[in-house]
């Protein structure tokens, strides 16, 4: 009899936990973010002439029809997911990993020769961090100014723009330090490949 009564106990409230953590919990955050903030909640996509063309909060990659980097657009940083938004995991490579050795000198050079022949000063001293290394997600949107900077030199002489044009589209898309004052501000790759496509209507 008292283990009948402690099953039906535990039974209930695995029942009353499920529906109200597993289905009205979620509906209601669901209805408020819908209501609060359409846009975030329905994964801040991006339209250009009707079309989703991606997400603010996602990066994507800008290659040619041959895989290579499309050097009219600006690139995000590494993924180690290939920007898949379904698979974000961080790359857990350690200092001392070997794997992570390879892994940045490859990035590194592939950065370099994307880049050197446009800024023949560049040298890989001077290339950021964050172009050579992945993000805990794998697809964070955004590159730091730095980066946007010396990719620049590229954009403007692919797209026959002035560099001064280019820089001014760059600070246009660059985000400030979340209330002043933590993190660092970040370039938006999509919005500003997507802003380059427009200057050039």
């Amino acid at each position: 009899m008292k283990l009948t009564k402690e099953l039906t106990t535990a039974a209930l409230a695995i029942l009353v936990l499920t529906v109200v953590l597993g289905l009205a919990y979620p509906l209601a955050m669901t209805g408020i973010s819908q209501i609060a903030f359409p846009d975030k909640a329905d994964g801040s996509q991006v339209e250009v002439d009707g079309k989703v063309v991606g997400s603010r909060l996602i990066a994507r990659a800008f290659k040619t029809r041959g895989g290579k980097p499309d050097p009219r657009y600006f690139q995000p940083r590494p993924s180690q997911s290939d920007y898949s938004a379904s698979a974000t995991f961080f790359s857990n490579r350690g200092p001392n990993s070997a794997v992570a050795r390879f892994f940045y000198r490859d990035a590194l050079a592939s950065y370099l020769e994307l880049e050197r022949r446009y800024d023949p000063g560049l040298t890989a001293a001077k290339v950021p961090v964050d172009a050579v290394t992945t993000s805990a997600s794998g697809v964070d949107p955004h590159i730091s100014k730095a980066n946007a900077d010396i990719q620049a030199h590229r954009i403007a002489a692919v797209r026959r723009l002035a560099l001064a044009r280019v820089n001014a589209l760059i600070a246009d898309n660059t985000d400030g330090r979340f209330l002043g004052v933590i993190g660092e501000p970040g370039v938006n790759v999509l919005e500003l490949n997507l802003a380059l496509d427009e200057a050039r209507r």
